[in-house]
């Protein structure tokens, strides 16, 4: 996967982050919400990882279903703060699959974030 998604001329004049249409993060969106302030970019992106991570891990030690909807929630907020869509619509998923009576897939929402996260550290990397 390549994360060098950033083209200087991908806005017009803008420098404005250009992502595939498939990439875990939307960099465009991203830079709209960060008004194109770089370090922001980074700060946000480095604690979603690590957020991320944090909420699937404990979302695997849900005791409660009441608390997994709560984890989900978060994580889907953030996800769509970011402009990770995947993760967000994986979110969705499991949301739609509780509402149904069933359970959550969390190896499915856990692939899911884990390839954000990568798309992240390349491009952290950078």
């Amino acid at each position: 996967m390549q994360a060098t998604a950033r083209q200087s001329d991908a806005g017009p004049g803008r420098g404005e982050p250009a992502s595939a249409p498939d990439a875990p993060v939307d960099l465009a969106h991203l830079t709209r919400h960060t008004l194109g302030n770089r370090d922001l970019e980074r700060e946000v992106l480095r604690l979603f990882a690590v957020q991320a991570r944090m909420l699937v891990a404990r979302m695997q030690e849900a005791g409660d279903e009441a608390a997994l909807r709560r984890l989900l929630h978060t994580l889907l907020g953030s996800a769509k703060g970011i402009g990770a869509w995947g993760v967000a619509g994986a979110a969705e998923r499991q949301q739609a699959a509780l509402d149904e009576g069933a359970p959550a897939d969390l190896p499915v929402l856990a692939g899911t974030v884990e390839e954000a996260e990568a798309f992240i550290e390349a491009l952290l990397r950078e």
